[in-house]
């Protein structure tokens, strides 16, 4: 027979109980404490009747002020300390009368309904009753405070995860286009093979795309198989122009990374390296660990910053920013991204992130 593991809750996660339960307490230890106090200084045991009587009293006062004070919760300040400090004020009274009376019916040889017996039990029950009142507003401010806390943290998430999701929708819509065009294009010079197998790749392209979570990761190998996937459709276009070369250390086969990181950067290679020039150009992706991170480095044969220094700041859709706010949002100040670029041309997109053993992550739909 298992047993299920009780799960600790939150001392106020029941407001209602954390009340009572302070209340008791409270009341309970101020009863104990003034009848140690009065054994200890030799008093009777009768003397224990009225404190009994004044602790009954506070705590019945305290449930009627606790009344008030919840509906001034949400007043203005000045609304709020104003008719607090009356309530204390008159239960304070009210609580001094009572001992008052109380001490004169137990001992009616005694000058009991002095001015100075009301104004001595006033004073310890006035401050006995402010501290409550203190600590009930001490206590539903630090609850204030911590749902604020709570609702903050779930609005971060909630901005976190959408914009994660936004990032990974930033796909280029010039792909679709010129994919759906050479489609088009196909059909109407009659290479219906052709067409129907660029069409298929497209969808199992977009399908991709679509049952993967926007916030999840996925294995680098994964990845890999969507950018063959990719780079398959646009060879349909550049045929041998475009030259995908892959170089991945089977060690760093199950590294995880946000879910279509890599697409933009070949796909800006594309762009910048293959369309430009006649003979194309040779695309490379290759990881391999270093240490305690796995390296990717995405790079071309092309012209690299010398015919277009505009290339290293790329913000057409998706591009560098993107790939930079999506590493961070998944792995905070441990990862990495650089460009480089050689006076001979080429162009090299170098990114580093933990090693699967040492990130949590979430799987992959």
């Amino acid at each position: 027979m298992s047993v299920i593991p009780l799960q600790p809750q939150p001392f106020f996660h029941d407001k209602n109980r954390a009340f009572w339960s302070l209340q008791s307490v409270g009341w309970g230890g101020a009863f104990l404490l003034r009848a140690i106090s009065g054994v200890a200084n030799g008093q009777p045991a009768s003397f224990l009747v009225p404190i009994l009587i004044s602790t009954i009293t506070g705590y019945s006062l305290t449930l009627l002020m606790a009344v008030g004070y919840r509906l001034l919760l949400t007043q203005r300040p000045i609304i709020t300390w104003t008719i607090s400090i009356a309530l204390a004020f008159t239960a304070g009274a009210v609580s001094a009368f009572i001992d008052s009376w109380v001490f004169a019916t137990l001992n009616p040889m005694g000058d009991a309904n002095s001015l100075k017996l009301f104004l001595g039990a006033f004073y310890l029950n006035f401050t006995l009753l402010g501290a409550w009142s203190a600590l009930y507003y001490a206590i539903n401010f630090f609850l204030t405070v911590e749902e604020q806390a709570d609702q903050l943290q779930k609005l971060e998430n909630q901005a976190s995860a959408a914009q994660l999701a936004m990032l990974r929708y930033q796909l280029n819509p010039h792909f679709l286009f010129n994919t759906l065009n050479s489609i088009s294009t196909l059909v109407l010079l009659k290479q219906t093979e052709r067409a129907n197998a660029m069409l298929s790749r497209l969808s199992a392209f977009l399908r991709y795309t679509l049952i993967n979570e926007p916030t999840a990761q996925v294995s680098l190998d994964q990845e890999v198989e969507t950018l063959k996937l990719y780079l398959d459709i646009e060879k349909m276009r550049f045929e041998d122009r475009l030259r995908a070369i892959f170089e991945i250390d089977p060690e760093v086969a199950d590294a995880r990374l946000p879910s279509l990181l890599l697409q933009p950067l070949v796909e800006n290679a594309i762009k910048y390296a293959v369309t430009p020039q006649e003979e194309g150009a040779e695309i490379t992706i290759s990881a391999r660990p270093v240490g305690e991170s796995v390296r990717i480095v995405v790079s071309d044969t092309g012209p690299g910053l010398q015919d277009d220094p505009g290339r290293s700041t790329i913000g057409m859709g998706v591009g560098h920013v993107n790939i930079r706010e999506r590493l961070a949002q998944a792995f905070g100040e441990r990862q990495s991204m650089e460009t480089r670029s050689a006076p001979e041309g080429g162009y090299s997109v170098i990114i580093e992130i933990p090693l699967p053993n040492r990130e949590q992550s979430k799987v992959a739909a």
